[in-house]
């Protein structure tokens, strides 16, 4: 099997060595010569298109079409005429019948980039495709009969998809019978310096010029980058420096001048100490986030003690100011970390005690806020309007409130 990758890495022009990488060629191999449906993931940027073409020139149907669909290009509204085609007259500006892909490639293979893009309507008709071979083209009745392998990729999560109602469950377990993960670029460290070496070989040629090479401590830097675009964003910093650079001889410090945020990607020891994860970068961003929260909610806290205190300067509307501003910044950034606290739970066992923490502090500020209103409404013989004049608030978010809380008048 070992000789098989070999040939596949060549005859498809993959560079690489990493163990991770291997393993996802031989899936490619043995998934091959079946006709079962192939889901590759991995995030963008990793290579997944290269994969499809393995599937589809080692199998049985390499002689007939393969199609590439970038399902996420493709407006909404025209998708389910270019994958199943439409009949004349089907809709506006449909002046002559049409044949989608899924007649078009009978026989052969139809690869779905950002499958996951899909709208739910269309998905309705690929599970049929999945399950029996049948498909209505837009406009018409009839049913017809296509022969097609599929083969999906993606670079969203899918079990979150589904959860939020984006993605079919049923579509999904149908496309991954066989799931073709694709590593990131930041865990296949020594295949770094191999595909730069390779791509400043490629632009070197491209435009007459001698190759651009790295130095010791430029390799360093190269290899602890996080590369978040992964292949596709080493690529383009390569030929950047080929293009752009005068010295063909690249230090860390030049280097350092493509890379977006370098420094906090270089820490001195990684490359002696890395122990395989990828979670440490994540770890600081939880933590600030955590700390952010803890400061946020001492602010509130100051306030409501001030509020008790009668303090003139200080009303319950200054509250909701408050509770706006933590809405507003933990919808855009932290609850996305924290409804992925599962991945780092498991790296850090402090997580679950610092989010117990920061529930501890909202039911806190709960009750006091429920105590403020309800000291309001009894010096106020349960007049609402008194009440919100009070504290500050309109009549309508106080009637909100007392439901919130139960508050029994």
């Amino acid at each position: 099997m070992n000789q098989e990758v070999q040939n596949i890495k060549q005859r498809f022009e993959i560079i690489g060595t990493d163990p991770m990488l291997d393993r996802s060629i031989e899936k490619a191999l043995r998934v091959s010569p079946t006709d079962i449906s192939v889901l590759i993931t991995g995030e963008s940027g990793v290579g997944k298109e290269v994969f499809p073409k393995i599937i589809h020139q080692l199998s049985h149907r390499k002689h007939n079409k393969f199609i590439a669909v970038n399902c996420g290009a493709i407006p909404e509204g025209t998708i389910d005429s270019e994958l199943f085609g439409h009949e004349k007259g089907a809709f506006t500006g449909a002046t002559s019948t049409r044949s989608g892909y899924f007649e078009v490639a009978d026989g052969g293979t139809i690869f779905l980039d950002e499958v996951g893009e899909l709208p739910m309507t269309t998905q309705v008709r690929l599970l049929r495709v999945l399950e029996n071979g049948e498909f209505i083209k837009v406009g018409s009745s009839k049913v017809q009969k296509t022969n097609v392998r599929i083969v999906a990729a993606t670079n969203v999560n899918m079990d979150s998809a589904i959860k939020k109602n984006k993605f079919r469950e049923d579509l999904y377990y149908r496309l991954s019978t066989v799931e073709i993960n694709i590593p990131p670029l930041r865990r296949r460290k020594n295949d770094i310096v191999l595909l730069f070496r390779k791509f400043a070989s490629d632009f070197g040629k491209k435009y007459n010029m001698p190759t651009v090479r790295l130095d010791d401590e430029a390799q360093i830097l190269l290899k602890n980058y996080r590369w978040n675009g992964n292949i596709r964003q080493l690529k383009n910093v390569t030929e950047q420096l080929s293009v752009l650079e005068q010295e063909r001889a690249i230090n860390a410090s030049l280097l350092g001048g493509y890379l977006p945020n370098p420094i906090s990607n270089l820490p001195a020891l990684i490359e002696e100490n890395n122990d395989g994860s990828d979670f440490s970068s994540e770890r600081e961003i939880l933590y600030k986030i955590l700390f952010d929260m803890k400061k946020d909610l001492n602010e509130v806290k100051k306030v409501i003690n001030k509020i008790q205190n009668d303090d003139p300067d200080y009303k319950i509307s200054d509250l909701n100011d408050i509770s706006e501003k933590l809405n507003d910044n933990y919808d855009n950034q932290a609850l996305v970390t924290i409804n992925d606290k599962s991945e780092y739970q498991t790296q850090n066992d402090n997580f679950e005690y610092a989010e117990e923490i920061f529930e501890e502090e909202t039911l806190s500020i709960q009750d006091k806020e429920l105590e403020l209103i309800i000291k309001s409404l009894e010096r106020n013989n349960g007049k609402r309007k008194a009440a919100a004049k009070e504290l500050g608030i309109s009549e309508r978010t106080l009637y909100r409130k007392i439901k919130q809380y139960d508050i029994k008048l």
